[in-house]
């Protein structure tokens, strides 16, 4: 475990580091913690330095700018790692636009996010296509040019080496130096419910949201992030990479959070103290330890999902890790709220982030809660809309509606009560569907659930749980609500058993293919 005895490195919230582009952070790192010092791990073990890390930096930013301009987006298909990390700051070291790729999305996914982010050459590799059967993928993008690493690094020029050297000795005056509040990123939303939007994020987002984090949550010099998290999803890339960078922490990254016998073994080989994940993770990667391999944490940092109470009481007896739930969208960079060990509250996403400020609009049939908007120097650009390519939205006012109904306590503290789509009504009443999937959770804690609701010509909506609990019987939902006394109107009218649930990249539910489940049902 790390050494806590050292000074950790938490300091006040400061937009000052937050204006410098991404890659001059890292410059900036290099300078302050070594250019000899180890800052990134590979899934095969490769140890980078930050000297490793800016000279390949500029060697493929060379090789990688040929055919753009400034200002180009570029996308980037590649799994958390050197080679995602790498291609991602050779692209902005030299004033592109990475936008990140969710290679999971399938063909008419990443066909739409081409599309709406103007993206004509792709940054990829031959053992991605190869390891993940990505061909037929790469078949469906003609038109599209795709770079393969593996031929960009055997055929660097002269000029590409020479510009790793120049860069290394004088990194600040190679690189491009774009205005802080111009797009660092795009990267798209989850589509748990509908097609993806892109979503610009400034260098000052990313920037500000990294001090915010580094201002609420504390890290030790000798701790080591462990981040199996995609670098398509914004809690992969700013928390699990960018990050741990900035603050000199090392990370150990792993290609897929889908290997959780592999995933325990890193982390205990790495001794590692902070795990990002999801509950649906921790509960694989508690499960497939035998022993006290992840002895070695002292946190697990939770997003994208809720965090069951079934899940921190097995992970305490399995594991006695402490879990911080936190709570995140794309949008804001992504981190909204996060608990801390020393005050950690749960049921709660934690105290929004330094320098937030949000908002609450009522809606109606759920008390004592709202509808969460938010601003903040974390807040995205804009959104880029599949029916308008290219044009960055702005937000409102400055004001994100998040879509999330959430009531804040008296010490502000944030609690989720569900996304505004994800309730159901029913009678002229509204009825939460996280509820539902809670019941179900109390009843089968050792399976996964979702419910949706769909059309009823009677009540207008009626609700349907799909479960991967074998024996999973309606009446035994109804009996547990009576029981504990929860309205019937959170009892599904139908449940659908099935093998598994289906879910995102990012483990989150994917509740588009749950409904379509549900309407062949």
């Amino acid at each position: 475990m790390s050494n806590t005895s050292q000074a950790p490195r938490l300091k006040p919230f400061d937009m000052a580091s937050a204006r410098r582009s991404v890659f001059q952070a890292v410059i900036d790192a290099r300078r302050e913690f070594g250019g000899w010092t180890v800052a990134l791990v590979d899934g095969d073990d490769r140890a980078l330095t930050y000297d490793d890390i800016i000279r390949a930096s500029f060697a493929l930013g060379s090789a990688l700018k040929a055919g753009t301009r400034a200002g180009d987006c570029v996308g980037v298909m590649l799994p958390t790692g050197a080679a995602g990390t790498l291609a991602f700051l050779a692209l902005s070291a030299m004033g592109r636009i990475p936008t990140m790729l969710n290679f999971t999305s399938g063909v008419a996914g990443l066909k739409s996010a081409l599309r709406t982010a103007q993206v004509k050459r792709i940054v990829t590799a031959r053992r991605l296509i190869e390891v993940a059967g990505l061909e037929d993928l790469i078949a469906g993008l003609s038109g599209t040019e795709i770079v393969y690493l593996e031929d960009v690094r055997k055929n660097l020029s002269l000029t590409d080496k020479l510009t790793a050297v120049a860069g290394k000795m004088a990194p600040a005056l190679l690189a491009a130096r774009p205005d802080p509040k111009k797009t660092a990123v795009i990267l798209f939303t989850s589509g748990t419910e509908g097609e993806p939007k892109g979503v610009a994020l400034s260098h000052e987002n990313i920037l500000a949201n990294v001090a915010q984090v580094l201002a609420h949550v504390r890290v030790y010099p000798g701790d080591v992030m462990f981040n199996p998290l995609p670098i398509f999803h914004c809690f992969g890339l700013t928390g699990g990479t960018i990050l741990p960078l900035i603050a000199g922490i090392k990370v150990v990254s792993h290609p897929s959070p889908l290997q959780p016998k592999e995933i325990v073994r890193r982390v205990e080989q790495f001794r590692a103290t902070i795990l990002l994940t999801t509950d649906t993770f921790i509960n694989q990667y508690a499960r497939a330890s035998d022993g006290d391999e992840l002895s070695s944490l002292r946190m697990a940092v939770c997003g994208a999902e809720r965090l069951r109470d079934e899940t921190r009481a097995f992970i305490r007896r399995k594991s006695g890790i402490t879990l911080l739930e936190g709570y995140g969208v794309t949008e804001t960079s992504p981190v909204v709220a996060v608990n801390q060990i020393e005050t950690n509250r749960p049921g709660t996403v934690g105290q929004l982030m330094p320098g937030m400020e949000a908002r609450l609009e009522p809606v109606e049939g759920i008390p004592g809660a709202g509808r969460l908007f938010l601003r903040g120097p974390n807040i995205m650009l804009g959104y880029i809309k599949p029916d308008a390519p290219g044009k960055i939205v702005p937000p409102e006012g400055g004001w994100h509606d998040t879509g999330d109904v959430v009531s804040i306590d008296e010490d502000r503290f944030i609690a989720i009560r569900g996304r505004l789509k994800r309730f159901a009504k029913i009678g002229g009443e509204t009825v939460s569907l996280a509820v539902v999937e809670n019941i179900a959770a109390a009843l089968w804690p050792e399976n996964s659930h979702a419910a949706v609701a769909v059309p009823d010509g009677r009540k207008g909506e009626q609700i349907v749980l799909v479960t991967d609990a074998r024996d999973a019987d309606r009446m035994e939902l109804l009996a547990w609500a009576q029981n504990h006394g929860v309205s019937e109107l959170a009892v599904p009218r139908r449940v659908i058993c099935t093998a598994s649930i289906p879910l995102l990249a990012t483990g989150k539910t994917d509740y588009v293919s749950v409904a379509k489940t549900v309407m062949e049902a």
